[in-house]
C-alpha cells in the first residue's frame, strides 16, 4: 500500500518522538550514549529541515523558517540544552503536520469541484461509437451520453431526453430536465436517459474547461493581506536574526556579570519565537479555504483579492434582465374584445408564427400547440411595430400601439399595464390585447433583504427597459434607486457617478449577465456574473461567477468574505500579541525555550485550526 507524504511524515515524527522519549528517560549528565540518542532523535525528526535549510542557503534563500529552526536548535545543542533542541524540532514538525492536514482538507474541497473533468466522450463515427479523449472531439461531431455518464463537452440535444445532475457546477441538488433542442453543459451528469447531441464547443472552450482553469488559477491573485505578510516576512526574518545575534553577543561585552552562555540562550529563544510560521501559513490557508468553501456553494472567486474586496462592498448595482428577472418573457395577461381568450391567443400566434422575435416565441410557448402553416399567407413584418398576415382568409394585425395608429385601427390603450402589450385586430376591427412581461426571480426579494442585512448601504438597479417597468421591479424588490432606459454606455456613466458616493475604502460591485454588461463588469471594483452557467462572456469578464441564477448567492459570497477576513485578523492579532509578549520575556531572560516553542509552534497550530473553520460552509447560509 502506497503511503501519502503526510503518512510518511507522521511515521517518521512518531519514531523520532519515541527515540526522544527514550533519550529523556535514560538521560544522564556527561553520558555520550545519552547524547547520541538525543542526536539520533534530532536527525530522525528534523533531518529534512536541516537539508532544506542547507539547500536554500546554496540557492541564495537564507532567511526562512528552516534556517531559523536549524540555527536555534543547533545553538541549543551547543549550549547543552539537548532536550529543548529536539523538542523545538519535534513541535515544529507537529505544526507542519497540522498545516499539511489543513491544506489537504482545503484542497479536497477544491478537488470535489475538480472532479467535474470528463474522462472520455462517446463519439458517433460512421455506424459505431468510439470512446475518445474529449480534447480530440471536434465541433459538429455527434456524441452519445449514456445514463450515469458525465457530459464531456458543451452540446445541443439532437434526440432523447433525460434529467441532468448539475450540482457539481451549481451546488444545487434539483435535477434539470433536457429534451430535443436543449443545451447540454459539460461537467453535468446524465441521470437516466440516453441522449444524442451535437458538440457546439471544443473542449478548451467548454464550460467545464473554463471553470477548471478559473479555480486552478484563483490562488495566483493574492489579497492585500497575503501580499503584506509575504513582504513582511521578507524583511522581518533577517531583522530578527540580526537582533538575536546582537542579543547574544552585545550584552556580555557591556554588562558586568553577564555571561555568553546565558545571552546566547536568550538569543536562541528569540530566534525560535520570531519564526513567522503562524502568519505565513494561516493567512493564505484562510483565503484558500474561503475560495474552496465558496466554490462548494456554486460561487467561483477568481482570486483572494476579490474575496477580500467583497467584505468592503458598500454599493451593489444590479442589471435587471437576466439578473433580478429571469430574462424570459411570458404571457401574463390576455384581454379579449368580443371573442374568447383562446381565440385571441391563437390569432396572435398564427400572425406572429414566422417571426423569431422573443415576443413571438413567448406567444408560441403560451399557445403550446402545433401550428398549421397552410392556414397562413401573406405575412409581412413591420420593423419595430409588429406583423400583418392572412390567417384563414382574414387579415390579422398584431403589434404595438404605433402599428394600430399607423393602420388607423381604433384600439384601447393600456397605460397602466406593466410589460409589452401586443394589440390584435381582425379585418380592421380591434379584438383585444395580450400582455407579455419578464418575471422577477423567485429569490430576488430575499437577495435584496439579505444584502441589506449584510450591511450594504445602497442597492441600485440599472436597466434599458422603460421607466414604468423598471420602477415596478424596483418597488417590488425594495431597491434604493433605479435608473431606466439606459444604453450600455449610459450604465458605465451611472456607475462612475455612484463611485463618488462610496467611502475611500468602500467597494462597488456590479452584478450583470456578463454578455451585454461586460463594460460595466470591467469598470466596477468587483464584477459579478449572474446566471453564468454556460456563458463564456460572463466567465471572462467577471471577477466572481455565480454558477446559478440565484442573486441571493451574492449575500452568501459576502458572508464568506467577511468570515474569512475575521479569521485572518484573529490570526494576525493572536500571533503578534503572543510573539511580542514572549519575545520581550525572552530578551529579559524570563521565558524559557518551552515558552518559545509555544509562541512559535503552539500559536501556529492554533492559527491553523482557526483557519480550518473556513472549510465549514454549512454554517454560512
Amino acid at each position: 500500500m502506497k503511503r501519502t507524504r503526510n503518512q510518511k511524515r507522521l511515521i517518521k515524527t512518531s519514531i523520532g518522538a519515541a527515540v526522544y522519549a527514550l533519550a529523556i528517560l535514560t538521560r544522564t549528565e556527561g553520558n555520550l550514549v545519552s547524547f547520541g540518542v538525543f542526536i539520533a532523535a534530532y536527525f530522525i525528526i528534523g533531518g529534512d529541515v536541516l537539508f532544506r535549510a542547507v539547500r536554500n542557503i546554496l540557492r541564495g534563500k537564507v532567511f526562512d523558517e528552516n534556517f531559523l529552526m536549524s540555527i536555534a536548535t543547533i545553538g541549543a545543542f551547543i549550549v547543552g540544552d539537548f532536550a529543548e533542541a529536539v523538542a523545538v524540532m519535534l513541535f515544529y514538525q507537529v505544526g507542519e503536520l497540522f498545516q499539511s492536514y489543513a491544506l489537504d482538507q482545503s484542497r479536497k474541497s477544491i478537488a470535489d469541484l475538480m472532479d467535474i473533468r470528463p474522462d472520455y466522450a462517446n463519439v458517433k463515427r460512421g455506424e459505431s461509437l468510439e470512446r475518445v479523449d474529449p480534447d480530440a472531439v471536434e465541433v459538429g461531431e455527434i456524441i452519445v451520453i449514456k445514463p450515469g455518464e458525465r457530459v464531456p463537452l458543451d452540446a445541443v440535444v439532437l434526440s432523447g431526453s433525460s434529467s441532468l445532475d448539475t450540482s457539481v457546477l451549481t451546488g444545487e441538488s434539483l435535477p434539470r430536465d433536457v429534451d430535443e433542442g436543449d443545451v447540454l453543459l459539460s461537467g453535468c451528469i446524465n441521470i437516466n436517459g440516453l441522449v444524442t447531441a451535437r458538440v457546439t464547443k471544443e473542449y478548451g472552450e467548454s464550460t467545464v474547461s473554463k471553470i477548471l482553469d478559473l479555480v486552478e488559477n484563483a490562488s495566483s491573485k493574492k489579497s492585500k493581506s497575503e501580499n503584506f505578510i509575504t513582504t513582511f516576512a521578507q524583511y522581518y526574518t533577517p531583522v530578527v536574526v540580526i537582533i538575536a545575534v546582537l542579543l547574544a553577543l552585545v550584552p556580555p561585552l557591556i554588562l558586568p556579570g553577564a555571561t555568553f552562555g546565558d545571552w546566547v540562550y536568550r538569543g536562541l529563544i528569540f530566534l525560535v519565537i520570531s519564526c513567522p510560521c503562524a502568519l505565513v501559513i494561516s493567512i493564505p490557508l484562510s483565503f484558500f479555504g474561503g475560495i474552496g468553501g465558496a466554490s462548494r456553494r456554486g460561487i467561483l472567486v477568481k482570486g483572494s483579492n476579490y474575496l477580500e474586496a467583497l467584505a468592503e462592498t458598500e454599493i451593489v448595482v444590479f442589471d435587471k434582465t437576466g439578473t433580478l428577472t429571469r430574462g424570459i418573457f411570458r404571457v401574463q395577461q390576455i384581454e379579449p374584445r368580443g371573442i374568447s381568450a383562446d381565440a385571441l391567443l391563437e390569432k396572435a400566434v398564427y400572425a406572429e408564427s414566422y417571426s423569431n422575435h422573443p415576443i413571438s416565441r413567448s406567444l408560441q410557448n403560451a399557445y403550446a400547440q402545433p401550428i398549421d402553416a397552410a392556414r397562413i399567407r401573406d405575412v409581412e413584418e413591420v420593423s419595430g411595430h409588429g406583423v400583418t398576415a392572412r390567417v384563414d382568409g382574414k387579415t390579422i394585425v398584431a403589434g404595438n400601439a404605433k402599428l394600430m395608429r399607423r393602420l388607423g385601427i381604433d384600439f384601447i390603450e393600456a397605460p397602466d399595464v406593466i410589460g409589452t402589450v401586443v394589440h390584435v385586430a381582425e379585418d380592421g376591427a380591434y379584438i383585444g390585447h395580450i400582455v407579455i412581461a419578464d418575471e422577477v426571480k423567485e429569490d430576488a426579494k430575499r437577495a435584496i433583504r439579505e444584502l441589506k442585512e449584510a450591511g450594504i448601504r445602497q442597492i441600485v438597479m440599472l436597466t434599458g427597459d422603460a421607466k414604468r417597468i423598471g420602477e415596478r421591479v424596483a418597488t417590488e424588490l425594495g431597491l434604493d434607486r433605479v435608473y431606466t432606459e439606459l444604453l450600455p454606455a449610459d450604465k458605465v456613466a451611472k456607475v462612475e457617478e455612484l463611485f463618488a458616493e462610496k467611502s475611500p475604502r468602500g467597494k462597488l460591485a456590479f452584478v450583470g449577465d456578463g454578455i451585454n454588461d461586460a463594460p460595466v463588469l470591467a469598470r466596477a471594483d468587483i464584477g459579478i456574473a449572474m446566471g453564468a452557467l454556460g456563458s463564456d462572456a460572463a466567465i471572462e469578464a467577471a471577477d466572481i461567477v455565480i454558477m446559478t441564477d440565484e442573486p441571493s448567492k451574492i449575500a452568501t459570497a459576502i458572508r464568506v468574505s467577511k468570515k474569512t477576513l475575521r479569521i485572518v485578523k484573529q490570526n494576525i492579532v493572536l500571533a503578534l500579541l503572543v510573539k511580542g509578549l514572549v519575545l520581550l520575556l525572552g530578551a529579559l531572560g524570563i521565558a524559557s525555550m518551552w515558552a518559545a516553542i509555544f509562541a512559535d509552534v503552539g500559536v501556529a497550530i492554533l492559527a491553523i485550526l482557526n483557519a480550518i473553520r473556513m472549510l465549514n460552509v454549512k454554517k454560512i447560509k
